[in-house]
């Protein structure tokens, strides 16, 4: 385990950015590498926002579990109603290369409540309401700090193949 890179086929990346709830295209299951940007700011309660979302993942982890290359960046937000203060926000990466059997994951720019917080700012905030949610963002910040991390993967055999 290390600090977050960026992969070494990301300079090579085509990204495809998707919207609110938008659902990618099954031909990218094919694609790689494959490189996407989602935007996952309206997550919401009373506009749809957080069911565009729940029924937009199923096919974006669909299109994303097949590739040996595999690098998304994606911009969270959740609030009561668009345009609301977000209760949580944050920035994410994260890659993953099965034939070189790495992987990598950064999350940055937390906020909660409009105001800048570090990661152990965050699991606070959330440890009353969400303890499952808190623990998780804890191991994370715990192996990763502020800055994200590299791990290794298990052998793939089809990517070792492939490249």
């Amino acid at each position: 385990m290390g600090p977050f890179t960026e992969p070494g086929f990301a300079a090579g990346c085509t990204w495809h950015e998707f919207g609110e709830g938008e659902q990618p295209p099954w031909w990218l299951t094919f694609a790689d590498p494959l490189c996407v940007e989602y935007s996952k700011r309206d997550i919401t309660i009373d506009d749809g926002g957080a069911l565009r979302f729940l029924v937009a993942e199923p096919s974006r982890f669909a299109v994303a579990m097949v590739t040996c290359h595999y690098y998304q960046k994606d911009h969270w937000s959740v609030q009561s109603t668009h345009g609301a203060t977000p209760w949580v926000a944050w920035d994410g990466q994260y890659w993953w290369d099965k034939a070189a059997r790495r992987a990598g994951a950064r999350l940055t720019n937390f906020r909660i409540d409009g105001h800048t917080v570090g990661i152990g700012d965050a699991v606070t905030a959330l440890e009353p309401d969400f303890p499952d949610v808190a623990r998780a963002l804890s191991d994370y910040g715990q192996a990763a700090g502020e800055t994200g991390l590299t791990v290794s993967l298990p052998y793939d055999l089809r990517c070792a193949w492939a490249g």
